[in-house]
């Protein structure tokens, strides 16, 4: 009998193929120390370089995991488990997996993840937080480089050159949309996500790019899952970014927080009680996040640092402004200057990085606009004007792009700028600058004009 109740069993175990994040049903298990639990649900989120796996538990979990070959595959051996054939819908086309079963065991359940070439597993337990309960995760990935050699493998983004010669290319703009995947960021009180909202804002602003003559876009996060902080980082190096800007929704316990935000690295940690309950939340969801500077003594690392991040750090500054002035003429800002946090994402030394909290998602009035497909290409128009007006004015005189819209011989007028220091900057008097310009016949430059450089 018991031969014949455990092939009934075994003939229950079923593989189906369907969409990314598709959740399964309750499934039964056994826990000891703790009476009958359930494992709530099992998600599995595609990404292009991963694939996650998570169970949803409401206690905790015992679990061997194996790697076996012939064919390569996973095995994960869970204590205490009952069995079940509830397993998770998936496509194979765009998962690391190719079949996913379970078996019962004498002392619980085996969990079978069949792998495609070239991929590896790890796997972890996550304790409870204000989304979830506990979890058992299993990440899907090629064969790389270990981490420490993956990053010294890195290759350095190459500057902007100001000589004639430079071959001409385009500036690659990075564009991060939040969270992702099993990290959903911030809910409004409709049932907003803030990594649904700002993924779509931010393929609205990677279509504003592609218009742009010299410039190409490369979105960091282009579907409903997760990269972890350090990751997007390493994206953005890979694809040797000129400028690195990360899509948000703010939130506070007080719903009357309101206004857009512009945020940039502060080694010295945050500006205000928000901005670092803001830091805490956004970094809580990877484990480190920085340079890695190992091989380093403990001041070289310290001073090679801090060179490298000053110059990148006030350019930071001077991006985030154009972006939050630009932000200012479609509605409230938060603040009326820029805010500095320890947001991991803006630690990259060599990359311009501004991190946009867009509204408040708490702020029930914000949440409705952040809804609102006109609203977010608003937002959308907003940091493209910003990153504009910051290329304009810090392209180096005598580049050479690739399709450039605006000639290597015009100049538009920053914030702040004067004839005179504008004349100085391309080495000329203000009285040939104001001859080859009509518009300065009369008056004084004005920010946002297009002068001629003679």
């Amino acid at each position: 009998m018991r031969y014949f109740y455990t092939l009934g069993l075994l003939m229950f175990s079923a593989l189906c193929l369907a969409e990314p994040g598709q959740t399964s049903g309750p499934l039964s298990h056994r826990v000891a120390g703790h009476g009958l639990g359930q494992i709530e649900g099992v998600r599995i989120w595609p990404a292009p370089d991963n694939t996650r796996i998570v169970f949803d538990l409401n206690s905790p979990l015992s679990y061997r995991m194996s790697t076996l070959a012939d064919p390569k595959r996973i095995e994960l051996d869970l204590s205490n488990v009952g069995f079940t054939n509830l397993l998770p819908i998936f496509n194979a086309k765009k998962s690391y997996m190719t079949r996913l079963t379970s078996t019962p065991t004498i002392k619980g359940m085996l969990v079978t993840i069949e792998l495609k070439d070239g991929v590896q597993a790890k796997s972890f337990v996550l304790t409870p937080n204000q989304e979830y309960g506990h979890r058992l995760v299993v990440d899907l990935f090629p064969d790389k480089l270990p981490v420490a050699q993956a990053d010294k493998a890195l290759p350095a983004r190459a500057p902007l050159k100001s000589t004639a010669a430079a071959p001409s290319r385009d500036i690659v703009i990075a564009i991060d949309a939040g969270h992702g995947g099993e990290d959903p960021g911030a809910r409004g009180h409709k049932g907003t996500v803030e990594k649904d909202v700002v993924l779509a804002i931010a393929r609205k602003l990677e279509a504003l790019v592609k218009q742009e003559k010299g410039m190409r876009p490369v979105m960091i996060r282009d579907g409903d899952y997760f990269v972890s902080l350090r990751k997007r980082i390493e994206k953005a190096r890979a694809q040797k970014a000129d400028l690195f800007i990360s899509i948000h929704a703010d939130a506070f316990y007080k719903p009357e927080a309101h206004g857009s935000s512009v945020f940039t690295l502060s080694q010295s940690g945050a500006t205000n009680e928000a901005s670092r309950w803001l830091a805490s939340r956004e970094n809580a969801s990877d484990l480190v996040g920085g340079v890695s500077l190992d091989d380093k003594d403990e001041l070289l690392a310290s001073v090679l640092l801090d060179l490298s991040q000053t110059a990148t750090i006030e350019a930071s500054i001077d991006v985030g402004s154009s972006v939050l002035d630009a932000l200012k003429s479609i509605g409230k800002v938060h603040k009326p200057r820029i805010e500095q946090a320890g947001f991991v994402v803006l630690k990259s030394p060599d990359i311009p990085s501004i991190l946009v909290e867009t509204a408040f998602i708490s702020n029930p009035s914000e949440e409705k606009k952040l809804r609102d497909g006109r609203h977010q290409q608003n937002l959308a128009n907003a940091v493209m004007k910003g990153v504009r007006a910051y290329f304009a004015k810090r392209l180096p005189a005598g580049i050479v792009l690739a399709q450039q819209g605006v000639s290597s011989r015009e100049h538009v007028v920053g914030r702040g700028e004067t004839l005179s220091s504008i004349a100085k900057r391309y080495q000329l008097s203000p009285a040939s600058l104001r001859s080859a310009n009509a518009t300065l016949a009369d008056r004084l430059p004005r920010t946002g004009d297009v002068l001629d450089i003679p």
